[in-house]
């Protein structure tokens, strides 16, 4: 029997999921959550062989929770489930630590398949994403993107260095190395450009 854990914020897609993973002979939905951290605990807590996430979630998103995951050391696998076709998403995912990939668009089926997969120890990724995910890499460092982030949040230059415990100059320069790599004319679209590629 595979255990799973499903962390999706949305009740009804995460109900849908549990009710259409508990028709299979040989998977169990031993726990769902409505967020990152709520998911973070109930890995803990249970033993669980495949976890199943969203990447976008209140209070830690998806990736974040993977890294979370293997970081731990946990044996517990890790598959994205996300409405994001987007190269930028999926190697960020793989570099987390998961071993599927797949669209909400998918057919249930697909899913139930991937879960057997990446339980044997193998992965499950869409062939056509994983070839566009290699050819369009992400120019941006982490600060550089945590920076970039931030600021189309609509956090100012004296906030972000605040927060990150940084100069304002030392940030106007990360900004500006973004909008440099992205070929954007300022911040915002930078961050749209960072958004729609899945870098950030």
């Amino acid at each position: 029997m595979i255990r799973v854990l499903l962390a999706e914020d949305q009740a009804m897609v995460r109900g849908a999921l549990a009710a259409l993973l508990g028709l299979e002979r040989d998977i169990e939905v031993v726990a769902v959550a409505g967020d990152g951290e709520e998911a973070w605990r109930l890995v803990q807590a249970h033993s669980v062989d495949v976890l199943v996430t969203d990447i976008e979630m209140p209070r830690l998103d998806g990736l974040e929770l993977a890294r979370r995951v293997r970081g731990a050391g946990s044996r517990c696998r890790i598959v994205i489930l996300t409405t994001f076709a987007r190269p930028g998403y999926l190697r960020r995912a793989l570099e987390a630590g998961a071993s599927g990939y797949l669209l909400k668009e998918s057919p249930a089926e697909k899913l139930a398949e991937a879960l057997r997969r990446v339980h044997a120890g193998g992965r499950a990724i869409d062939p056509e994403l994983a070839a566009e995910a290699w050819g369009d890499a992400d120019p941006l460092t982490d600060r550089e993107r945590q920076v970039l982030g931030m600021a189309g949040e609509g956090m100012s230059a004296p906030d972000i260095a605040q927060a990150l415990a940084l100069s304002t100059g030392t940030v106007r320069n990360y900004l500006s190395e973004a909008i440099g790599k992205l070929g954007a004319s300022n911040r915002i679209e930078a961050y749209h450009l960072a958004r729609q590629k899945g870098w950030l």
